[in-house]
């Protein structure tokens, strides 16, 4: 395996460098794990299971009654992190991953984040609009889990990219709309409580994935404001923070062979190589120049 190859598979596969898909799920497996923790320690202490549910996991879900949530705008956002089930949870996060990870490396991870945020907030809106309509504000199910977060990200990158194969190996591969289609029929049918608020959300989620893809084609990011709200507060805390450098003037060499022997080269180091497989990372593969995938195919090629 060449040092391109190793690289790809350290930064790209594995979430290396600040990898915002790693951190969706670390966050929303950390909750997961806190929450089990604290029914632990009630279950072990005798405490009533109905008093962890009230004063523990009540306080992150999305409740149904529209009077509590109006008591709780947090649960609107703090939600779409929460599980209360461990085998939801597993499910969640490989789709979320498998979904993702695509999603990643053609438009990159800031791109994936503020979807889905987008994503979760439309979901829980359908979700308590659904309620009042039907239940008249007074619903009794609740609503937890990264559904409807993931049912946009899955419904955006499906229907940016619907002839995206996985597997290749499988007779040329498995086309990404059947996969989506295929997550669909079980997310739906996994709800299983026929609570019509519930099927609702995730049609949100699916919405705000349509709407989110059709204005990024247009030049319209609604996510940007999120990732400079974030680099700016961060940078609060950073006070050895310094403005970016200007780039390094690219070396050269000149390609004396040939009818054109005095056409320009990028020189092709793993520096180089480096630098433009971050920028996949952080913007996407769609996102690079003509010349820098012209360096990727000359680093494949050469085996770095």
């Amino acid at each position: 395996m060449g040092v391109l190859e190793q690289t790809k598979s350290r930064k790209i596969f594995l979430g290396a460098d600040h990898d915002p898909l790693v951190r969706i799920i670390v966050i929303n497996v950390l909750i997961t794990t806190i929450l089990f923790f604290i029914r632990g320690v009630y279950q072990i202490s005798r405490i009533n299971i109905a008093d962890y549910q009230a004063n523990v996991v009540d306080w992150l879900i999305l409740p149904a009654a529209f009077n509590k949530t109006i008591g709780k705008p947090w649960t609107l956002i703090t939600y779409m992190f929460t599980h209360a089930d461990i085998w939801k949870l597993i499910a969640n996060m490989l789709w979320l991953w498998a979904f993702g990870f695509i999603m990643q490396s053609m438009y990159g991870g800031r791109k994936l984040v503020p979807l889905y945020i987008y994503g979760g907030i439309a979901g829980s809106l359908f979700f308590v609009v659904t309620n009042l309509l039907l239940n008249g504000g007074s619903g009794n199910i609740p609503m937890y889990g990264a559904n409807a977060s993931v049912m946009a990200i899955a419904t955006c990158i499906t229907i940016a990219v619907p002839g995206y194969r996985i597997f290749p190996m499988l007779n040329g591969g498995i086309p990404l709309w059947v996969l989506m289609l295929i997550y669909a029929v079980i997310n739906l049918t996994g709800l299983g409580n026929n609570d019509t608020a519930l099927y609702a959300a995730q049609v949100g989620g699916a919405g705000m994935g349509f709407l989110y893809i059709t204005l990024l084609n247009r030049g319209r990011d609604i996510g940007g404001w999120m990732n400079n709200a974030y680099d700016w507060f961060f940078n609060l805390f950073n006070p050895d923070n310094q403005p970016p450098k200007s780039k390094v003037k690219e070396n050269i060499f000149y390609d004396t062979q040939g009818k054109q022997p005095f056409k320009k080269k990028p020189n092709l180091n793993q520096q180089r190589i480096d630098e433009i497989l971050d920028k996949i990372n952080q913007a996407g593969f769609n996102s690079l120049s003509s010349e820098e995938k012209e360096l990727l195919r000359r680093a494949g090629e050469e085996d770095i």
